[in-house]
């Protein structure tokens, strides 16, 4: 199961996201932005889920298009902007087979989003469409989970509670296919006071940097840029998540 399967946790994922520290990373995003050799007027959210940071990015004053594969992910999001001045586009579609009418200024994409696509041909053509829909000096932000954190999580098991839902997830690593498969169980409390319980399998692809860079290279991105989460410093030997720039 892919993020574009993202089905029962659709309405639960914001509770059980809530250290997701949305709003600094869109500060961190904007920050970033600011200092792209394009201005930046309108921006593309890759694989948005629930479209928090696309919101975030609007209230800021960009015109947003936010694209994701889950339609349930998408009704979360347009829920949530539709008291916006000048809401984001949300559009239905998986990350290698973008598709916009017209080019944007810069594209982001945050929360590992990119682990997801767990196949080669996927991460690079990808690559390939969002550098073909980048206004030319265009920027794109995005961030990945870095092989020493899956490699970590190889099986462990994680819990998060809401008032009205308790996931847990049972997570396991494969050095031959650098592959983090998850499973989900999530019991979500019905107004009768009963539990019901669903189950999701999600995976994520450990991307080395080298691969990145390479795959970022060949598509025509002629500066890479790579930090630490939310940093300017080089990532740490131990870092969670990296942080990518291309232009």
């Amino acid at each position: 199961m892919s993020r574009q399967d993202y089905i029962a946790l659709a309405s639960s994922y914001d509770g059980l996201m809530a250290d997701g520290n949305y709003r600094r990373r869109a500060a961190y995003l904007v920050k970033e932005l600011k200092k792209s050799a394009v201005p930046v007027r309108t921006v593309l959210d890759l694989a948005c889920g629930t479209g928090t940071i696309a919101c975030l990015l609007a209230e800021r004053g960009f015109r947003v298009i936010a694209v994701d594969a889950s339609e349930d992910m998408l009704a979360q999001a347009a829920q949530k902007a539709q008291n916006l001045k000048q809401p984001p586009l949300f559009l239905q579609q998986a990350m290698p087979r973008l598709r916009l009418a017209e080019p944007v200024d810069a594209v982001v994409s945050t929360l590992d989003s990119l682990n997801y696509l767990t196949r080669e041909r996927d991460l690079r053509e990808t690559f390939q469409h969002v550098r073909k829909w980048l206004t030319p000096g265009g920027v794109f932000l995005f961030d990945v989970n870095t092989p020493y954190k899956l490699r970590r999580m190889h099986q462990k098991m994680y819990m998060d509670d809401t008032e009205d839902s308790f996931c847990v997830w049972r997570t396991f690593f494969s050095e031959k296919t650098q592959v983090c498969t998850y499973q989900v169980d999530l019991f979500c409390l019905r107004p009768d006071g009963a539990w019901d319980r669903n189950f999701e399998e999600h995976r994520e692809r450990a991307w080395s940097e080298t691969e990145l860079r390479d795959y970022l290279a060949e598509t025509g991105f002629a500066t890479i840029a790579l930090t630490g989460d939310l940093t300017c410093r080089p990532p740490a030997s131990d870092e969670d998540r990296w942080q990518f720039r291309a232009t």
